[in-house]
Formats: structure tokens, C-alpha cells, sequence
């Protein structure tokens, strides 16, 4: 079609194309980007009894004021401001960084009873209890043949 010549990247040694592949990686495995890996993830563990849901999540760095809980629409909504500041002193050198930022995870929950739901923040783990509901069975309703 008008003449056009695909064009194929391939990875070979002493490839321009290989070059940069290389300078990205590098670049992307640095220890700076690593400091933004897993930052912004909420890691919990769910659980389900025949009473409750039960959420252990962690949340490292947070403080309790910063922490939020929502349960709307059977969703569970952890939220947390999150600040945080690192620094790394060698030699004569210094690297001081700043984390600024939300981060929130939703679960979906079906069958709970919102007003008895509870939680507790300690030590930087979130443990939530949501109870869920009892359904009642009605009695047998068959029609009687006869």
C-alpha cells in the first residue's frame, strides 16, 4: 500500500533500538523510581466466616486522623492521605524526597448489616468487621396438592 516497508524492531546486539530499550529499563529500575513502587497500594487480606466479612489492611504510614471509611452501595471504601518524606545522607551527598498523595481501594460487599459494621487502626494494620445479615426464611409456603 503506497509503498511502504514494515518496519521491525529487533533486539540484537549493538541495535539503536536495543540501545534505548536498555536506557529505559535502567532508567525505570532505578532505586529513585523504586521508592514509588508499591506506594500507593492498599494491601489487605479478605476473609469471609458465616457471620461477617472480615478486611485486615495495611496501611503503613498513616495516621488514624487521615484514615477514611465509606460503605455505600455495598462498597467498602478505604481512603488515606499519605505523607511522607525520606531522606538518605552519604558521604557528602543528600537526597531528601517528599510522597504526597491519596490512595483508596474499594471492595464490593453484598449482605451486610452497614449499622453494626466496625474497625480498628493499630500499629498501621486496619482490621474491619462487617457482619452481615441475617436473611429469614419463611416457612414452607408449597401449595398442598390434592
Amino acid at each position: 500500500m503506497f509503498g511502504l516497508i514494515p518496519f521491525r524492531m529487533t533486539r540484537g546486539s549493538g541495535n539503536t533500538i536495543s540501545s534505548l530499550t536498555n536506557l529505559f529499563d535502567n532508567f525505570f529500575s532505578d532505586d529513585f523510581i523504586s521508592t514509588f513502587d508499591d506506594r500507593n497500594d492498599i494491601r489487605a487480606d479478605v476473609r469471609e466466616t458465616n457471620e461477617a466479612y472480615l478486611v485486615e489492611a495495611e496501611l503503613p504510614g498513616v495516621n488514624k486522623e487521615d484514615l477514611r471509611l465509606d460503605y455505600d452501595n455495598n462498597y467498602l471504601t478505604i481512603s488515606a492521605m499519605k505523607n511522607e518524606t525520606f531522606e538518605d545522607r552519604q558521604d557528602n551527598y543528600l537526597r531528601q524526597e517528599r510522597h504526597y498523595g491519596q490512595i483508596a481501594r474499594s471492595f464490593y460487599f453484598d449482605n451486610v448489616n452497614k449499622n453494626q459494621i466496625q474497625a480498628r487502626f493499630q500499629n498501621g494494620v486496619l482490621d474491619i468487621i462487617l457482619p452481615k445479615r441475617t436473611i429469614e426464611r419463611s416457612s414452607y409456603n408449597g401449595i398442598p396438592i390434592q
